[in-house]
């Protein structure tokens, strides 16, 4: 084993001269906002271009799945190795580099001739997505003092919530009167305005404890990462028992033990063991995954109630979440100032509740929910989650040594996509079954027989999404009575999906009662291998 490095009672960062203007906090904040936007909108419009993109390039619905899954695996697999290129070759050079890759993997998708090359080059997106975003984060802490960093990640989601707010509504706008082309075209100009102004404001940063990238560490944990996303995207479509689904569970709890065995080992480990002895980034990697796991595992299902349920358009389902997203601008930044008054543990125990309230609401919705009926619990569910997500954000970030800041953030932002990917995983695991498990007493319900076991595992399927699975030629008066029945089946599943989302909201309130405030950490001794 090579001998401990400790790091103590000296700068961990390194600072290139300041221009005019270069190292202001706001400023700082304004470029990384612009950063996020432009992935944050990005994020949000492909869901509404992707019924076209299958259109026009003749693509099929597994090739669709992969426009979106492919930039998920990307991002997932490199965001903890981008964020420790940051800390070793600076967090400004990192970024600006993931937003020119960004911007330009973005024009190569709108100028893609073909299916395989669009998802090709959501590929490379996802990569340069993942270098800016714990970069991002890493910049935020280097600009802003403890006391103020928690209102600077506040500001930091209210820009996601726009972005978010604005995706469906920009992406139905250019879909419906430009191209869905123009979708991804419109990072080229948001890229160059965020580049131009990145490279004018942020001061560089970077760690001067560290010199060398773990290789083995970086290929141990992308295989890990790789594997876990992989098996929490195909197992809703191939089954939890399926041997490919079950074989890349067992690499991935594999692949992780030899990664943290490594890691006790490395001279430079790529992710340090020692960070997570701080209790509050441990229990703060876990919120992020519990409150990822409620957010997009719930948002997940509301997309195929609105459109399938209601028969709403994706602009019009865009419109009924605006509440949640435009609730995110106001909510993130008082939460960063709660967070600033209270500290981060009674605000985000009270986020959480207040998630759990809003879930339960979720899981009263009927088949004929007005607007209001989905809005309150949509507001309430963003002032609920924007204290978590900042709070856990400041308390992870926050607390890790100032030299690990990237590999922070990055850890951050993994937290985000795995529970995202094992929210909508399991909670449609549970919807699917419970669909099997109430549907024949919905068709007996409504007047039809009783379906064959062969019939049930056929319908089951489309009905988990909301799809009514009748064919033409069927009378009026059958297709009224399966598509009432199927609706129903799909609103039982719904609902128990909510009510886990509830559960899950209350046992993170739990954990929230042992995490402490993000602390700056330059003079407190760091053991780097």
């Amino acid at each position: 084993m090579a001998q401990a490095e400790t790091v103590a009672g000296r700068p961990s960062s390194h600072a290139a001269p300041r221009g005019r203007g270069q190292g202001s906090p706001w400023l700082t904040l304004l470029a990384v906002a612009l950063g996020v936007i432009m992935v944050m909108l990005d994020g949000t419009v492909v869901s509404i271009a992707n019924p076209v993109i299958g259109d026009e390039l003749n693509a099929s619905l597994p090739d669709l799945q992969w426009v979106t899954s492919g930039y998920l695996l990307a991002l997932a697999v490199f965001l903890i190795t981008a964020g420790k290129l940051g800390d070793l070759f600076g967090h400004k050079r990192v970024f600006l580099i993931g937003i020119a890759g960004f911007a330009l993997s973005s024009l190569a998708i709108g100028l893609s001739q073909g299916i395989g090359m669009l998802i090709a080059f959501r590929v490379l997106q996802g990569l340069f997505g993942a270098l800016l975003q714990p970069a991002a984060l890493a910049l935020l802490r280097a600009a802003f003092p403890a006391e103020r960093l928690n209102m600077a990640i506040g500001i930091w989601g209210a820009a996601i919530g726009v972005s978010s707010a604005a995706g469906p509504i920009v992406g139905g706008v250019l879909v419906e009167n430009v191209s869905w082309q123009s979708v991804f075209f419109i990072n080229v100009p948001v890229g160059v305005i965020a580049l131009a102004v990145g490279y004018f404001v942020i001061k560089e940063s970077k760690a001067t404890a560290l010199s060398r990238v773990d290789w083995l560490g970086v290929a141990l944990l992308s295989a890990a990462m790789f594997s876990l996303v992989w098996a929490l995207i195909k197992a809703p479509e191939i089954g939890w028992g399926d041997a490919n689904t079950i074989a890349f569970l067992v690499a991935t709890v594999v692949l992780t033990a030899v990664f943290i065995w490594w890691q006790g080992r490395a001279r430079e480990p790529l992710l340090p063991l020692a960070m997570f002895r701080n209790a509050s980034v441990s229990i703060g990697t876990v919120l992020m995954v519990l409150v990822a796991f409620s957010m997009f595992g719930a948002m997940f299902f509301l997309t195929f109630f609105f459109q399938h349920v209601h028969g709403l358009s994706p602009l019009e389902s865009g419109m009924r979440m605006l509440p949640m997203s435009a609730g995110m601008i106001v909510a993130s930044p008082l939460a960063g100032f709660a967070i600033g008054r209270l500290g981060p543990k009674i605000t985000i125990m009270a986020g959480m509740v207040i998630t759990a309230v809003s879930m339960f609401l979720l899981s009263r919705l009927g088949l004929e929910a007005s607007y209001l009926d989905s809005a309150i619990p949509f507001v309430l569910l963003a002032f609920g989650l924007s204290p978590v997500m900042v709070g856990a954000t400041e308390i992870i970030v926050g607390n890790a040594p100032e030299e690990l800041s990237g590999v922070a953030g990055g850890v951050q932002q993994s937290a985000m996509q795995v529970g995202g990917s094992l929210g909508t995983a399991v909670l449609g695991a549970i919807v699917v079954a419970k669909v099997g498990e109430v549907l024949p007493g919905h068709m007996t319900g409504a007047g039809l027989p009783a379906p064959t076991p062969e019939q049930l595992a056929q319908m089951t399927g489309p009905v988990s999404y909301g799809v009514a699975p009748v064919t033409g030629g069927m009378p009026e008066q059958v297709v009224q009575a399966i598509t009432q029945a199927a609706h129903l089946s799909f609103l039982d599943g719904m609902h128990l999906g909510y009510q886990v989302s509830a559960v899950v909201a209350v046992v993170a309130a739990v954990l929230a009662a042992f995490v402490r405030a993000g602390r700056k950490t330059e003079g407190t001794p760091v053991h780097m291998g």
